[in-house]
């Protein structure tokens, strides 16, 4: 008579007699095995295809940017900003500057032309590939400036291009998540890049 006995998790194989008695066959090996015990499974196929590692680096069509006062007034009373280089020229001449300084965070307004299909440079990107992922998530942005070269001020025209800097593939807790990194440059009508945006983008 054959019965297994063990945890949950353990099950042994023994061979009992008539009255029950556990018999051990001299010169035999036991084992033991985990009844539950699942095989190992396949890595998960990235879903990074080969046209997306070639876009990492490619640099964008430059898209251009005007700088204007009334823009700079409102982005700077929409946050907040009550510094007077913001609004004011006289203010701003009188510390230094050129004209009304853009507050950070604005970079001026794109150039809008009919049927060009444009957007904002570096603005939620990553959905342009085929990715089985349907939600997109922000991650986050982070600027950079530059002021030791030039600062941004209104009457400058700035020309943006963005390239993606980089895909990861993770594990979050609702589920494989893709993440894209974004990089996009700022460059002035003077050749001065003036400030960098780092965008990060998630699917899920």
């Amino acid at each position: 008579m054959r019965r297994t006995f063990g945890a949950p998790q353990l099950a042994v194989s023994l061979t009992l007699d008539i009255a029950g008695r556990m018999i051990l066959a001299p010169n035999l090996t036991y084992t033991l095995g985990f009844a539950n015990e699942v095989p190992m499974t396949q890595a998960k196929q990235s879903v990074v295809t080969e046209e997306m590692r070639k876009a990492v680096g490619v640099e964008s069509s430059p898209t251009v940017m005007e700088v204007e006062k009334t823009n700079c007034r409102m982005f700077a009373r929409s946050v907040g900003h009550t510094d007077p280089i913001f609004y004011d020229v006289a203010a701003a001449k009188a510390r230094g500057y050129r004209s009304i300084v853009a507050p950070p965070g604005f970079l001026g307004t794109p150039i809008f032309r009919p049927g060009s299909g444009g957007g904002v440079p570096g603005e939620m990107g990553g959905r342009g590939f085929s990715i089985p992922y349907k939600r997109v998530l922000n991650g986050g942005t982070d600027y950079e400036y530059f002021p030791d070269v030039d600062v941004i001020c209104a009457g400058d025209t700035i020309m943006a291009t963005t390239k993606i800097s980089g895909f990861e593939e993770t594990e979050g807790s609702l589920g494989p998540m893709l993440i894209t990194k974004r990089e996009t440059t700022y460059t002035n009508q003077n050749g001065n890049v003036v400030a960098k945006m780092y965008g990060t983008v998630i699917q899920y």
